[in-house]
């Protein structure tokens, strides 16, 4: 029996050698696998089909800001419903130009306005379905 032991000891451990020398070139071949492969990107450009875009009626240079403040103290911001701007801004700042598209979750609309000095345009759109509109974003042209 210990000759037995003697015998097969040797051979026992050259197998679990064999097998971790085995496992590390596998381990070592994916790994340089990864790194030989070459990452290519799209070859031609792919038009964005996205609806979270900028609105299509924004100025191509406009400046998108998450607050708007005002020299008497008021403000907007991105979040604010549609009826929280028109109560503190009042009607009479908006310049009559609306412009309607589709949003991520339904009807989103452009407006321009002009109040303080300041000419913005805000973008309304609901934040959930069937959600009442709100400022999504705010534009400095």
């Amino acid at each position: 029996m210990d000759a037995l032991r003697l015998r097969l000891g040797p051979v026992v451990e050259w197998a679990i050698a064999a097998a971790f020398l085995a496992a590390t070139v596998a381990v070592a071949s994916l790994i340089l696998r990864e790194y030989r492969v070459p990452r290519l990107g799209p070859a031609v450009p792919v038009a964005r089909t996205d609806v979270d875009s900028t609105p299509a009626a924004v100025p191509v240079r406009a400046v998108s800001v998450p607050v708007l403040p005002f020299r008497d103290g008021k403000e907007i911001r991105v979040g604010d419903t549609a009826a929280a701007v028109a109560a503190r801004l009042g009607r009479a700042a908006e310049s009559g130009r609306q412009e309607i598209d589709r949003g991520r979750l339904g009807e989103r609309v452009t407006r321009y306005y002009e109040y303080a000095g300041f000419r913005f345009i805000l973008v309304f759109e609901p934040f959930e379905r069937n959600g009442e509109p709100r400022v999504g974003a705010i534009y400095l042209p």
